[in-house]
Parts: C-alpha cells; sequence; structure tokens
C-alpha cells in the first residue's frame, strides 16, 4: 500500500507540474498578443464591420461560459467520485490534469479570437478584451496542488487509508 501511495504521489507531482506549466504558458501567450496587437497597432487599418463586431463578442461569449461550464461537467463530485472508483487514483489524476488543460485550451481560444478580430477590424480593443477573459479564465483554471491532493484523498478508491505525504 506504501508504494501504490508513493507511486500516486509522485504521479501527482509529475502531472500536476505538466498542467501547470501548460496553463502558465497560455497565460504569458495571451498577454504576448497582446503586447503585440499595442505594438502593432500602427500597422493596422481601422475597418468597422458590425457583423464582425457581433461574430466575435458572441465567440468569445461562448467560448467563456462552455468552459466555465466544461469544467464544472467534468469536476463535478459525483463524476469524480465514479472515477475514482472505476479507475482509482491514477485515473482521477488524469481527469483532472485533462479537464485542466482542455480549460485552458477553451482560455487561449478566447485570446487567438480576440487577436483575430483585430487583425480583421484593425481594433486592438479585441485583443485586449478578449486577452483579459482569457487571463481570468486562466487563473481561475490554475491548478493547485493542494486541491488536487484533496480530491485524490476524497475520491481515490484504491488509496484508502493510506497516509499522504
Amino acid at each position: 500500500m506504501a508504494t501504490l501511495a508513493q507511486n500516486v504521489q509522485f504521479e501527482l507531482v509529475r502531472r500536476h507540474k505538466a498542467a501547470a506549466a501548460t496553463v502558465a504558458g497560455l497565460l504569458i501567450a495571451s498577454i504576448l498578443l497582446s503586447i503585440v496587437a499595442y505594438l502593432g497597432k500602427p500597422y493596422f487599418r481601422e475597418q468597422v464591420d458590425p457583423s464582425i463586431n457581433i461574430a466575435i463578442r458572441i465567440v468569445v461569449a461562448m467560448l467563456g461560459i462552455g468552459s466555465i461550464l466544461w469544467r464544472r461537467t467534468k469536476l463535478s463530485p459525483m463524476r469524480l467520485q465514479d472515477i475514482g472508483a472505476l479507475q482509482g487514483a491514477l485515473g482521477l489524476l488524469k481527469t483532472l490534469e485533462r479537464t485542466t488543460v482542455q480549460v485552458s485550451v477553451f482560455a487561449a481560444a478566447i485570446a487567438a479570437c480576440g487577436f483575430v478580430g483585430t487583425l480583421m477590424t484593425g481594433n486592438d480593443f479585441y485583443t485586449y478584451w478578449s486577452a483579459a477573459i482569457s487571463v481570468v479564465l486562466l487563473i481561475f483554471t490554475y491548478p493547485r496542488r493542494s486541491s488536487w491532493s484533496n480530491a485524490m484523498l476524497r475520491y481515490g478508491a484504491d488509496l484508502g487509508s493510506a497516509p499522504s505525504e
């Protein structure tokens, strides 16, 4: 049992580090898109197009709401309990990592959508507000190891009475 707990602890550290690096990288990319839009402002040609304005706002709103719903659905307690019972602690870790990366990609897509809107219309406002939304989602998504450890202890059926380190 101690070997299993050590293996799970090692896997927790490894997967958490990978997910945190992914979220941090996408956070930096979102900020860099804003910097590129700011520096490129003199090169953009302003084109007013209400249909693009509405489309970008709808896409950003749908991706933002979708990412929150996706996270709440994938990390619901009932689902995590089922995964822990069926796949054990390692399956639970895999789910936590995969969901974190998926929600982070939603946030990066929001930033990219805003940047594309800036390229199409010349209005750098799209990049700024979509990057702000993306940064908020990425901070919300950033994995905390303590949360993952608590989820492992609570839902990891094969850890039962294993001591946490």
